[in-house]
C-alpha cells in the first residue's frame, strides 16, 4: 500500500506554525481550562470544584474512546476537515458551558468538549501530519509540540485575566470566538491529503513484520508504555507542589520546582528536534522514561534542595514522551494506518491520565512521599516495556 499526499504549495514550516497554533488554542481551551475555571464555575453552580474536574475526566474518557474511529477517518480522508470540525464542536461546547446553570448543562457541555478533544488534540494532529508527510512527518510532529507546549503558559494567564475582568462565562465565550475566528481558518489552511491507493505486494510497515515482532505484541507494549507515562505525567503534574511539600520541601521550593517543568519540557523538545532527531525514536523514548526515576533518586539522595533537579528531569521526560506519541508508532509501523493505530494505543493512556490525579493525590494523602516511588516504578516498568521493542519493524 502506498501513501500519496497532496501538499500543495504550503511549506512544512507554514504547516507547523498553523497546526501548532491551532493545537495551542485547542489545548488551552479544553484540557487546561478547569485548572483556572473550576473554582468559579463550581462556585457559580453551587458545586464542589471536584465535579468540574470529574467532568474533565469524563471528557478525556470520551476522547479516548473516539480515538480509533477518528484515526481511521484521518487515515481514509485526511485530517484537515476533521480538525476543522473539532473547532466547531469545541466552540459549541464552550458556548454551552458558558450558559450552564445546572449539572445537566455542565455535563452536556463537557461531553461535547470531550468529543472535540477526541477529534482535535495531539493524536488527530499527529495522524494528519503522517497523512500529509508520510514517513517524513517526524520533524513536523516535533514542531507542533514545540509550539503547543506553550498552551498552558499562554492559556492560563489569558483565561485568568478574562475570568477576573469579565467573568468565567465570558472567558468561555471568547475561547469559542477564538476557535471560530482563528483556529478554524488555520486548520482549513492545511494541505489536503490525496486518497490512499492500493499496490500489489507487501509494502506497509505492518505487513513487513513477518519474521519479526507481531503488530499485536508491539501495540500492547506501546499502549502499556504510554498508559504508564500518562499516569505519571497527569498525576505528578496535578499534584507536584503538594507532593514535594509532603517530601519535605518548603512551599517556596515546591513552587520554584513547579515553575521549571515547562522550560524543561521545551528544552527537551528542542533537543529532540536537534541532536536526538538523528536517532531512532526508541532511544528518545527510553531516555525519557528514565528521567522521572533518576529525578526521584536525586530527590531521595539530596533531599528537598534537589527538588528543582527533580522537576527539570521530570519535565524533560514529559516533553520527549509527548513527541514519542507520534514519532514512535510512525517509526515502528509506517504512515499507512497510522491514525487508527495511534487511536488504539492512546485509549488506555487517556483513561490512566483521567484518573491519575485522584489516584496519586490519595497516595500522597495516605503514603506521603512514598508516592514518588510509585511514580518512579511506573516509569521504570514503561522503560522495560520499551526494551522489549526492536527498532527494525519497518526495515
Amino acid at each position: 500500500m502506498r501513501l500519496l499526499m497532496s501538499r500543495g504549495t504550503a511549506s512544512p514550516l507554514t504547516v507547523v506554525v498553523a497546526l501548532g497554533t491551532a493545537q495551542t488554542i485547542a489545548w488551552a481551551s479544553s484540557y487546561y481550562l478547569p485548572a483556572i475555571l473550576a473554582a468559579p464555575i463550581a462556585g457559580d453552580l453551587g458545586l464542589a470544584p471536584t465535579y468540574v474536574f470529574a467532568a474533565l475526566s469524563g471528557a478525556l474518557i470520551i476522547s479516548g474512546l473516539l480515538g480509533p474511529r477518528v484515526g481511521h477517518a484521518i487515515d481514509t480522508f485526511g485530517g484537515r476537515s476533521l480538525l476543522a470540525v473539532s473547532n466547531l464542536v469545541l466552540a459549541v461546547g464552550l458556548l454551552l458551558l458558558s450558559a450552564a446553570y445546572g449539572v445537566a448543562a455542565l455535563i452536556t457541555a463537557w461531553i461535547l468538549l470531550g468529543i472535540g478533544m477526541g477529534m482535535g488534540l495531539y493524536e488527530a494532529a499527529f495522524a494528519t501530519l503522517a497523512r500529509i508527510y508520510g514517513a517524513d512527518a517526524r520533524r513536523t510532529i516535533t514542531g507542533i509540540t514545540l509550539i503547543a507546549g506553550f498552551a498552558s503558559t499562554l492559556g492560563w494567564p489569558l483565561t485568568t485575566w478574562l475570568a477576573t475582568e469579565y467573568g468565567w462565562r465570558a472567558a468561555c465565550q471568547l475561547w469559542a470566538v477564538i476557535h471560530i475566528g482563528l483556529a478554524l481558518p488555520l486548520n482549513l489552511s492545511l494541505p489536503r491529503a490525496a486518497p490512499l491507493h492500493q499496490e500489489s505486494g507487501p509494502s506497509t510497515g505492518a505487513s513487513r513484520q513477518s519474521g519479526r515482532q507481531s503488530e499485536t505484541f508491539v501495540m500492547i507494549l506501546l499502549a502499556y508504555m504510554f498508559a504508564a507515562a500518562s499516569f505519571v505525567s497527569s498525576g505528578v503534574s496535578a499534584i507536584l507542589p503538594t507532593m514535594l511539600v509532603a517530601f519535605g520541601a518548603t512551599p517556596a521550593q515546591a513552587l520554584l520546582a513547579g515553575a521549571l517543568v515547562g522550560p524543561a519540557q521545551v528544552g527537551a523538545r528542542l533537543l529532540e528536534a536537534g541532536w536526538l532527531g538523528r536517532f531512532h525514536p526508541l532511544l528518545s523514548a527510553r531516555l525519557a522514561m528514565l528521567m522521572n526515576p533518576i529525578g526521584v533518586l536525586a530527590l531521595i539522595a539530596g533531599g528537598p534542595w534537589l527538588a528543582p533537579a527533580f522537576a527539570v528531569l521530570y519535565g524533560a521526560g514529559n516533553g520527549i514522551i509527548t513527541i514519542a506519541r507520534g514519532t514512535l508508532p510512525l517509526a515502528l509501523f509506517g504512515p499507512v494506518g497510522f491514525g487508527r493505530r495511534v487511536g488504539m494505543i492512546s485509549l488506555p493512556s487517556r483513561a490512566t491520565g483521567a484518573f491519575a490525579p485522584l489516584a496519586l493525590g490519595l497516595m500522597v494523602e495516605h503514603l506521603g512521599s512514598s508516592a514518588l516511588w510509585i511514580s518512579a516504578l511506573a516509569s521504570v516498568s514503561a522503560f522495560f516495556a520499551l526494551l522489549l521493542l526492536r527498532g527494525d519493524q519497518t526495515a
